[in-house]
């Protein structure tokens, strides 16, 4: 950790003292990240500004680094493509499942111009109210995902995430963290959970800036109907490959879902016939019913992955949705700051 936090301090130093221009895509960007690697919760909160925004009239799309993604260059992100998640990344195809318009590339700026070049004209299906008056014109903008540490990039919004793990967390590599606690003085609006909140707030509201301002989220898991928390079985075994899965397994057993064993895998692995083997195995030894997993997990199962898991019992796949505790409110705060 002191070799991390020395880097880190260095690499401050030199952004205070003259970092290179910060490059301005035509529309607005509102940027969505952390202070931690991992865990916060981004991909829902981007999905939940997203329908927010469209709802709303604004032609949305993202712009995703695509992390651990096989393809090359920047491409739109086609969920229904033979093995989408390894050519895009999971978070990315998730995003694009849920109805948003997405782009993978290393180079957010050029990922953003070419959004904008092919954006012109087009729109969401939310977004259609826009357009029933031909002389209105559309308002276009950028969710920048996990942007807060890329700071090439300009934007009109800084989102910062955080939990209550992060605040007792500590720098990589012995912690989760990439950034001090004390980088959310420079974001725009701080997102908790507001199942969190009591015992956060406080702390979060010290590290603020004058100005900015804190939104919440309540968070849920949804599982597939009719048989909800039971769809696999009394004794399912939960796998995962995100970061904090204890949190994945805290939630599920706080839903009901007798989960008897979590198993974890590094954070954005592509999933191979070797890992089904290892999860089948552990399955049978302990007579589990069946298998829970994450939507980031589903994407990377391809038919035959899942097959392999069936001849347990069923692969459930858990969804989990972030909703704003006051919408309205943040939807009038953030096309206030949009202008």
């Amino acid at each position: 950790m002191p070799l991390y936090a020395a880097a880190l301090t260095v690499k401050e130093e030199l952004r205070r003292l003259g970092s290179p221009q910060m490059k301005k895509l035509e529309w607005p960007v509102v940027s969505v990240g952390s202070v931690s690697a991992g865990g916060a919760g981004k991909t829902p909160v981007v999905i939940a500004l997203a329908k927010l925004l469209q709802s709303r009239g604004w032609y949305v799309d993202v712009l995703s680094r695509g992390y651990g993604r096989e393809g090359a260059g920047i491409d739109c992100v086609d969920a229904k493509k033979v093995g989408a998640a390894r050519f895009f990344g999971d978070e990315p195809v998730l995003m694009a499942q849920a109805g948003v318009r997405v782009w993978v590339g290393v180079d957010r700026y050029a990922v953003g111009v070419r959004a904008e070049h092919d954006g012109q004209g087009e729109q969401t299906a939310d977004s259609s109210a826009a357009l029933r008056n031909d002389k209105q014109e559309v308002k276009k903008v950028h969710l920048l995902d996990d942007g807060f540490q890329h700071r090439r990039l300009e934007r009109e919004i800084d989102i910062a995430l955080v939990t209550e793990e992060d605040l007792a967390d500590v720098l990589l590599p012995a912690g989760n963290l990439r950034e001090r606690l004390e980088a959310l003085g420079r974001s725009d609006v701080v997102v908790i959970r507001e199942e969190e909140r009591e015992s956060v707030e406080a702390r979060v509201g010290k590290l603020m800036r004058a100005g900015a301002l804190l939104w919440s989220v309540h968070r849920r898991l949804r599982f597939p109907a009719p048989l909800g928390v039971l769809s696999a079985g009394l004794r399912p075994v939960a796998f995962c490959a995100i970061a904090r899965p204890e949190g994945f397994a805290k939630a599920l057993q706080e839903a009901g879902c007798g989960i008897i064993e979590t198993v974890a895998f590094n954070d954005h692995l592509p999933y191979t016939a070797k890992e089904m083997e290892q999860l089948v195995e552990i399955a049978k030894r302990l007579e589990a019913s069946g298998f829970v997993t994450t939507e980031k997990d589903a994407v990377k199962l391809s038919p035959a992955l899942r097959a392999q898991l069936e001849v347990v019992g069923p692969v459930v796949v858990v969804g989990l949705e972030a909703e704003f505790v006051y919408p309205e409110r943040v939807a009038r705060e953030l096309e206030a700051r949009l202008g």
